[in-house]
C-alpha cells in the first residue's frame, strides 16, 4: 500500500468512526478501533498531512479531527461500487411497495420508506407530467346533467374532475363523446394531449358542441401541471435527533425543505435513474442547505426519467449506506409505475 492509500484508509476510518460516533477522532482510538497496520506516530504525520490538504479539520474545543465536506467528497468518489441491500432489506422493499394502491399511495409509501431506511429526510417528486402519456380517458355520467371525467396517464395518475353541463345529455351522447376524447388524446403526451382537446369543440356537432366546450376546458386544466402537487416530504424529526449537526442552521434548512422550489431544485440534479448523485456542504446552491449533503437519483420506466427522489441529512452521513438505499428504492418504484 503506498503512501496515499495508507492516506485515504485513515480518511476512511475518520469518517466511518466520525459518524457513527459524532466524536472528533483522534490517532490513539483510530489505531486501537482500527486494523491500518501502522505505528501511531505514522498515523499522526497522516492526519497532519491530511489536514493539511482540507481532507479533515480540527474542531477548536477538541483534539481530534472531523471530516470536512472535501474529505467526504473524497471518500464518496473513491467508493467503487454502491454496496448492494441484502436480500431480506430487497424483499422488505418489495413487499411494502407492492402493497400500494394507487400512484399518491406509492409516492407516501416511498417517501416514509426511504426516511425509516436512512433516517434522514425523504423527498419524492412526482412523475413529471409533461413527460406521461395519456392511457385512457372515462367519461361516467353522474346525473343527466353532471359528469365525472377520469384522466389515467401511463404513470398510473387518475386524475377526477367534474363538469356541470347546464344542460341534460342522454347516454349514446356520452358514448358518442367518450369516444372521440379518447381518439384525440390516447397515446398523446400531455402537451399534445391538451392541443388536441382545444380543437375539439369546433369540430363536434352543434347540439354536442356547448357539453363539449365544457368538458374540454376541464380537460384541458387537468392536464396542465399541477405544481403543489410536485413532491412529497417525510421524516422531518429526522433532522432534529442531532441539532449538533447543524450549528445555527437547523431553522434554516427546515425553511427551505419547505419551500418546494428549493427541494425540486436540488431533485433537478437527479435526471439519471442509473447513477446517484451526491452533493455535499458547499456544493448545494441554495445558501440555506450548504450544513447539509442530498443523496438523489432519477426513477423511471423503460429508459425514461419521470421524477427524482433522494434524502437530505447532515453532511456527517452514512453515504454508502444512504446511496444503497436511494438506488434500490428508486429501482421498485420505477419497476411499480411500469407495470401499473
Amino acid at each position: 500500500m503506498n503512501a496515499d492509500q495508507r492516506r485515504f484508509e485513515v480518511l476512511r476510518a475518520i469518517v466511518a468512526d466520525y459518524v457513527s460516533t459524532n466524536e472528533p477522532v483522534g490517532s490513539k482510538a483510530l489505531v486501537d478501533r482500527h486494523n491500518l497496520g501502522v505505528s501511531s506516530a505514522t498515523v499522526r504525520n497522516d492526519m497532519a498531512t491530511l489536514e493539511e490538504e482540507g481532507l479533515i479539520a480540527q474542531p477548536h474545543t477538541s483534539a481530534g479531527r472531523i471530516p470536512t465536506d472535501k474529505g467526504y467528497r473524497l471518500f464518496v468518489d473513491r467508493l467503487h461500487e454502491i454496496k448492494p441491500l441484502t436480500g431480506a432489506e430487497r424483499r422488505a422493499i418489495q413487499a411494502f411497495l407492492d402493497g400500494a394502491l394507487d400512484l399518491d399511495d406509492v409516492m407516501r409509501r416511498s417517501v416514509r420508506l426511504l426516511a425509516q431506511l436512512t433516517q434522514q429526510v425523504a423527498v419524492v417528486q412526482y412523475p413529471t407530467l409533461t413527460r406521461s402519456t395519456v392511457r385512457h380517458v372515462e367519461v361516467v355520467p353522474i346525473t343527466p346533467a353532471r359528469l365525472m371525467l377520469v384522466l389515467i396517464t401511463d404513470t398510473g395518475r387518475v386524475d377526477q374532475r367534474m363538469v356541470d353541463l347546464g344542460d341534460v345529455i342522454g347516454d349514446d351522447e356520452v358514448g358518442r363523446m367518450r369516444t372521440v376524447l379518447n381518439s384525440a388524446m390516447a397515446e398523446k403526451r400531455l402537451a399534445d394531449a391538451s392541443a388536441a382537446v382545444a380543437e375539439l369543440p369546433e369540430q363536434a356537432p352543434s347540439e354536442l358542441r356547448d357539453a363539449m366546450t365544457r368538458v374540454c376546458s376541464v380537460l384541458i386544466e387537468s392536464l396542465v401541471e399541477h405544481p403543489e402537487e410536485r413532491m412529497v416530504l417525510g421524516g422531518t424529526p429526522n433532522l432534529t435527533r442531532n441539532v449538533t449537526d447543524f450549528p445555527n442552521s437547523l431553522r434554516q434548512v427546515l425553511e427551505a425543505l419547505e419551500e418546494q422550489v428549493v427541494v425540486l431544485k436540488l431533485l433537478a440534479a437527479a435526471r439519471d435513474s442509473r447513477t446517484v448523485t451526491v452533493r455535499i456542504g458547499m456544493e448545494n446552491e441554495a445558501e440555506e442547505m450548504q450544513t447539509t449533503s442530498v443523496v438523489s437519483t432519477g426513477y423511471g420506466s423503460h429508459g425514461m426519467v419521470l421524477g427524482g427522489m433522494g434524502v437530505v441529512g447532515p453532511t456527517r452521513m452514512d453515504y454508502p449506506g444512504t446511496m444503497a438505499a436511494v438506488r434500490a428504492v428508486a429501482a421498485y418504484v420505477g419497476e411499480i409505475l411500469a407495470g401499473r
